[in-house]
């Protein structure tokens, strides 16, 4: 877990002083205030989930650890090229990578998450005021993420009524269900940070 967690940390300074040296190479429309608003944002949504996963309520006695990316948004294809193996999130330069298109992926994640997330916390709960007090303040960031001027204005195929079909009767399934989900969040939550990091550093424009 101390090795995750400095992992997560040297890939948020890393998006946070891209914003900051990309000033030869910047973002359309993007003032280095807001990139570095965005940054904080991102960070916040990878910690959220971080801490949420960590917690006794929303996979209390869950006994499997399946991790699930239910998704339909290419991220991890549309960002490859930002995106490596190595523990110091050092990012390869790559004249095939499309920004927009990688953008446009990761709001589909965002939207379907939302979406999703907003579905649960209206069927059946186990403990209906702590998974609305736990799940709430990620909803907060989504929303704040979607306003984010890093994200382009694309039209995306989620909806709270399809994700709603995810959910039945059983409170116990469901939140099975919801804890392999946000695991699989939390993973695609790691690639949208990587990604980031490469996109503010200006790389690819080089």
């Amino acid at each position: 877990m101390a090795n995750f967690n400095l992992y997560v940390a040297s890939c948020v300074l890393l998006l946070t002083l891209n914003c900051r040296t990309a000033t030869g190479h910047p973002l359309p429309s993007l003032r280095t205030e807001q990139c570095e608003q965005c940054s904080l944002l991102f960070k916040s949504l990878l910690l959220n989930i971080t801490e949420l996963l960590k917690g006794d309520v929303l996979c209390f006695g869950i006994t499997s650890e399946k991790v699930v990316v239910r998704s339909k948004a290419d991220t991890l294809l549309a960002c490859a090229p930002s995106l490596t193996q190595n523990s110091n999130c050092m990012m390869p330069r790559n004249s095939s990578f499309s920004e927009s298109e990688c953008l446009r992926n990761i709001m589909k994640d965002l939207a379907y998450y939302e979406d999703a997330i907003k579905s649960y916390l209206k069927s059946p709960l186990r403990s209906s005021d702590e998974e609305v007090a736990r799940l709430s303040p990620t909803l907060t960031i989504i929303k704040s993420l979607k306003n984010c001027s890093l994200m382009p204005n694309k039209d995306n195929d989620s909806s709270e009524e399809v994700a709603a079909q995810m959910w039945g009767s059983d409170t116990y399934s469901n939140r099975e269900q919801m804890c392999k989900m946000m695991r699989g969040f939390h993973v695609r939550a790691i690639t949208i940070n990587r990604a980031m990091g490469y996109i503010s550093s200006g790389d690819h424009r080089k």
